[in-house]
Formats: C-alpha cells, sequence, structure tokens
C-alpha cells in the first residue's frame, strides 16, 4: 500500500455529491465506491457552499489573510537579509 493519497476527478466529486443530493446514505457510497466518509462529506459541504472543490475557493476570510500576511512576511524577511547584506558591504569599505 502506498502513501500517495486518492486524486479524483472533479467530475467525479460532482456526481458524488448528486448521489448524497438525491437521498443516497453516505454509508452506501463510502462502500460503493470505497471512499472515505470524511471526503464525501467535505465535498458535500465544499460544493454546496462554493460551488468549487477546490481549496483556494473555500477558504474563510480569516485563512485568506493569513496566507496573504505569512506571504508579505516572508517577503520582508528577504528584504531585511537583502538590507543587512548591502549594509556589510557598505561597512567594509
Amino acid at each position: 500500500m502506498s502513501n500517495r493519497s486518492k486524486r479524483y476527478t472533479e467530475e467525479f466529486k460532482k456526481q458524488i455529491v448528486v448521489l448524497v443530493k438525491s437521498g443516497k446514505s453516505p454509508t452506501e457510497i463510502v462502500k460503493e465506491y470505497n471512499v472515505a466518509r470524511s471526503t464525501v462529506n467535505k465535498w458535500v459541504k465544499d460544493y454546496t457552499t462554493s460551488g468549487s472543490f477546490k481549496a483556494k475557493d473555500n477558504r474563510t476570510k480569516e485563512e485568506n489573510e493569513l496566507i496573504k500576511l505569512r506571504k508579505e512576511n516572508q517577503r520582508l524577511k528577504m528584504e531585511n537579509d537583502i538590507l543587512k547584506q548591502a549594509a556589510l558591504i557598505m561597512v567594509r569599505k
């Protein structure tokens, strides 16, 4: 058994969501399609919320803000390192 996670097509995910919405029990779907119950629940929640399975479409405002701040922090650290190196060069001259 490999550690790689399974990849499902968007079409397959939509079909699972339609089955759940039409009344088929998640337990039946889990057994029939060999998909984890938590995965089925996540697909239904994501698709119902945003109409998409993509993580970026299903993030909260806080999650998006955190990602933005982490990127900015990384950029500022890089700029700071560059300025430190430039200052060292100036001191040596």
